[in-house]
């Protein structure tokens, strides 16, 4: 009578007698299945459901001391650039493109205090700034604190007070930062010789959203940020993957 019972059960279940329930399959999105994390002991993971998506859905894990990676952020809307997706290395100045690709995430900062994270971070005031213009190499892509005026940037300058609540906190993303040294010129102006490559646009953050698309950027609820910016840790080599779907696991 009782195994007739299991029969019955398997049988209405859609299993053959015998045979165990499958296990579900592991998402593309699962650190496991990404390709590109090393060592990471940190890893958001941001996803879209096709290229042109502007809306996406972040994740974040930890590696326990056990190997075993555990989700300490759940699915939490992500608004994306206007422009959508694009492959890193394809991406252009001026297109409102998110790129796709993995990148560490080394520094922060923000309008607000220190939310507690143990990222180098700065709480910038009015005179801050991020520079990006491509006639002015030296400075492209980097963060700057002159109490200069900026004359002949233009647009390709964010003064980083005046996007309000945007960058209360904001996380730097390791997409075409200058890799030569940075000094400070007398006029307190860094510069960095080799530049970033000044085709592919900067300034891409991971920050508070404000309910619209990006220029790039990924943004989030502040609530979600400020988890994020306490978690993040510099000694177990945060990263940040994003991709659709479908490509996720090459990313």
């Amino acid at each position: 009578m009782h195994r007739l019972l299991i029969t019955a059960m398997a049988l209405l279940l859609g299993l053959a007698p015998g045979a165990s329930a499958a296990q579900p399959e592991t998402p593309e999105w699962f650190p496991t299945q990404l390709a590109h994390i090393g060592n990471s002991n940190q890893v958001i993971v941001v996803t879209a459901s096709k290229w042109s998506a502007t809306e996406g859905t972040l994740r974040a894990f930890e590696r326990s001391a056990s190997g075993k990676w555990v989700q300490v952020l759940d699915a939490t809307h992500a608004q994306l650039g206007y422009g959508g997706l694009v492959k890193a290395d394809e991406r252009q100045q001026g297109t409102g493109k998110t790129p796709t690709g993995t990148f560490a995430i080394d520094t922060a900062f923000g309008r607000l205090p220190d939310p507690g994270t143990a990222l180098p971070y700065t709480k910038f005031d009015r005179n801050d700034a991020w520079t990006y213009n491509p006639k002015q190499p030296a400075t492209y892509n980097l963060f700057q604190d002159a109490a200069v005026r900026w004359e002949g940037y233009g647009n390709y300058i964010e003064r980083l007070w005046q996007y309000g609540e945007q960058y209360n906190y904001v996380a730097v993303l390791d997409f075409n930062l200058p890799k030569g040294e940075v000094t400070v010129g007398p006029n307190g102006i860094r510069r960095t010789s080799p530049p970033a490559d000044t085709r592919r646009g900067g300034g891409i953050f991971l920050h508070v959203s404000n309910g619209g698309k990006t220029a790039g950027c990924i943004a989030i609820a502040q609530s979600r940020m400020a988890q994020i910016m306490k978690w993040l840790d510099p000694e177990q080599r945060p990263l940040i993957v994003i991709g659709t779907l479908a490509t996720i696991d090459q990313m």
